[in-house]
């Protein structure tokens, strides 16, 4: 898989990547990821990318014909739309979720435009294919939400990680078990019994109803969208 970033600050992006299971999936050649300086687009001698809002307003936007050029450069010609998409982070975006990184996995391209600024122009989105949003907070640019949604995509493309623990961690669909490691006992804390006690059929039992359990208390709204869907 290839995933494309164009932002402002390639420099960001030095050092996230570069340890780990992402470090080793593009060692790995399983994914490649690149960044374009949406800078290099820019307009005349001093590669302008932004300018002031028409009506009048603070601070400057992002220009769409710059833009524009960077996802044109960026796009791989020969692959449709089920197999490579483009999307920006902004705040009026759906809100990325594990669904969503799921099915980001499965394109051989993906597109992130990170903003910066005051924001985009808004003909950029007829470029686009869909607007994502990383939750209802604000922050300097989109560096940090690309960084996450590439970490979260990246994993589950098929060898990244060991087959079937994508599957078994939180949000699948409900918050992760607790679990327990050496030492049995420390400071009066001890380990559940039912998990010393090699019976794997009851583990498994416990670790269900604790996972349901811990969902119900922290993320109650996981199990109302279970029940909807």
């Amino acid at each position: 898989m290839k995933i494309s970033i164009l932002t402002l600050f390639p420099e960001m992006f030095t050092g996230p990547f570069d340890s780990s299971i992402i470090k080793r999936a593009r060692e790995n050649k399983l994914v490649d990821i690149k960044f374009i300086n949406i800078r290099s687009f820019g307009i005349g001698k001093h590669k302008q990318v932004d300018d002031t809002t028409y009506g009048g307003g603070n601070g400057m936007v992002l220009r769409v014909d710059v833009l524009q050029k960077a996802i044109e450069k960026s796009k791989i010609k020969k692959l449709g739309k089920s197999e490579q998409k483009i999307i920006l982070l902004g705040a009026h975006g759906k809100t990325f979720n594990q669904s969503l990184a799921e099915n980001f996995s499965k394109l051989k391209h993906l597109i992130i435009i990170c903003g910066h600024y005051e924001g985009f122009d808004e003909r950029i989105k007829k470029f686009i294919d869909e607007e994502i949003s990383i939750g209802d907070f604000i922050v300097t640019g989109g560096e940090i939400p690309a960084m996450l949604i590439t970490d979260s995509v990246s994993r589950l493309v098929k060898g990244v990680i060991r087959e079937g623990s994508a599957e078994s961690e939180s949000f699948s669909p409900y918050l992760e078990y607790p679990q327990y490691t050496k030492p049995i006992s420390y400071k009066s804390l001890s380990v559940p019994k039912i998990l010393l006690s090699g019976n794997h059929a009851k583990i498994k039992d416990w670790r269900e109803e604790q996972s349901l359990k811990t969902t119900a208390k922290l993320r109650p709204d996981l199990l109302k969208k279970i029940k909807k869907d």
